[in-house]
Formats: structure tokens, sequence, C-alpha cells
């Protein structure tokens, strides 16, 4: 039988809101769980959000012009810090996987994929940062053909999204 892997992610001091938006209108379209926002990620409205109401609108506005919706639809939860996110995620048995390159990652394709992981992106210059790096599981990263060294954040969250679905479903 065919089961698919909960996939939550996690973005952490993302800057912009086109980003967070963006990654929000595909992780709906690939299946994702949840996304979690941490640090200074801008985020949508959220239930018992302390900001002020002018801030609550100017994000969710911003939020909405790459999100078309999804800020609605998806399952969003809200952290200050990284890291009480990633003990609530270990306390639920979600192995923790960093998406970045470093001397330890290993390509995305070959990670062998567990029943339910947790994402972690990071942010668009620096990418995830070496304390959360250490509390990874497992870190991986999207092999670069070009001359570019990465990835737009929102792009390489969805295709990491989309590697680990995909392999899912052609191994089913």
């Amino acid at each position: 039988m065919f089961v698919m892997t909960e996939i939550i992610v996690v973005l952490d001091n993302v800057r912009s809101t086109h980003n967070v938006g963006s990654i929000l209108r595909t992780a709906d379209g690939l299946g994702v769980t949840k996304v979690v926002l941490t640090g200074y990620t801008p985020y949508p409205k959220v239930a018992n959000d302390e900001r002020l109401p002018h801030e609550i609108v100017k994000q969710t506005n911003a939020i909405k012009k790459t999100a078309l919706g999804a800020e609605l639809t998806m399952n969003i939860e809200r952290y200050e810090n990284i890291h009480d996110a990633i003990a609530m995620l270990k306390k639920i048995n979600y192995p923790i996987i960093s998406l970045e390159q470093n001397n330890d990652s290993i390509p995305i394709d070959q990670l062998e994929i567990p029943d339910k992981l947790a994402l972690i992106v990071g942010n668009e210059l620096d990418g995830v940062s070496v304390d959360v790096l250490d509390k990874s599981d497992s870190i991986v990263e999207i092999p670069m053909e070009g001359k570019k060294e990465s990835f737009n954040v929102s792009v390489a969250a969805g295709i990491a999204v989309y590697a680990l679905t995909s392999r899912n479903k052609l191994n089913a």
C-alpha cells in the first residue's frame, strides 16, 4: 500500500513576503502537511496574533500576492525561535532535514525518505544557520549544474518537496 510521506516545511528567517507566499502556494499544491514560520519570517494573520493591526494587514496583503489563497488553506504555525520549533518537531518524532549546501550535505535524491520529516529552509542570503544544521538529522542539497551556486529559497523549497514526494509516488 502506498503511504505518502508527511512533510512539514519550516522557514527560518526568510525575509521576503513574496518567497513566503510562493512557498505556501507550492506547499499547498504538493500536499505538505504544515508550514512552520520562525524567526523574522513574515507571516499572514494567525490566531491570537499579537502584532499591531497595521502590521498584520501589511504582511498578510503582501503574502497574498504570491500565495493566491494558500495563506488560507495551509496549516500554518508560528514560532519566534527556530529551536522551539525543532524541539516540538523532535518531540513528535519528525526527523529534521535541512536544505543546505555544505561539506556534510548529500544530494537530495540519496536521502532515505522516512514516513514523516521536517524540511528546514533558511534565509535567502545565509541559508540555514550552523546551530540549526547541528540539530539536523540530515543535510540535503540540490545538485547544481550551471554557474550559479544556489536557487532562490522558494524555488529550492519547491524542488526539494517535489523531489521528496515524487520519489514516494515512483516507488509505490
